[in-house]
């Protein structure tokens, strides 16, 4: 299972959660974490990734992503495909700047799911990668994981 995790659910460990919806989707995240580091979860890193981290204002954040994105099987660098991909995205979707990016990386990639914790997204996207919440993808993997022998 190839997965494209984009900044807010790389980041959502660290967020409040004093609400259920964002304490699932951390706890989701841990499961996610733990599918990458026993290879179950082949995870997709960008140049995009890179912007974002880079300009995270709290290193131990910027230091926690880095070492997540270590473990990722592929890095998908920005090329002029990505960047008509993110315009097609734009302008059909009406997602912008780095999300688009973040979602045309994931298409170049063939990521089978894209993961993130902005609802905006997920509900606007039209392409043709799955676009999921982390908590999704736990279940889903759970799902999976309980079917094998």
């Amino acid at each position: 299972m190839r997965v494209y995790l984009d900044t807010s659910a790389l980041n959502r460990i660290f967020d409040d959660q004093s609400q259920a919806r964002i304490y699932l989707e951390a706890t989701s995240m841990q499961i996610i974490f733990l599918a990458v580091e026993s290879g179950a979860v082949e995870l997709i890193h960008s140049g995009a990734l890179v912007f974002e981290t880079d300009r995270n204002p709290y290193s131990d954040r910027q230091t926690f992503v880095r070492q997540v994105l270590q473990k990722a099987i592929a890095f998908q660098e920005i090329d002029q495909s990505v960047l008509i991909a993110a315009q097609e995205i734009e302008t059909r979707d009406r997602i912008r700047g780095v999300d688009a990016l973040h979602l045309a990386y994931a298409e170049k990639s063939v990521a089978d799911y894209f993961v993130t914790c902005d609802d905006r997204m997920i509900r606007k996207y039209s392409g043709n990668v799955v676009t999921i919440t982390p908590i999704e993808l736990a279940v889903l993997f759970s799902t999976i994981q309980s079917q094998e022998p």
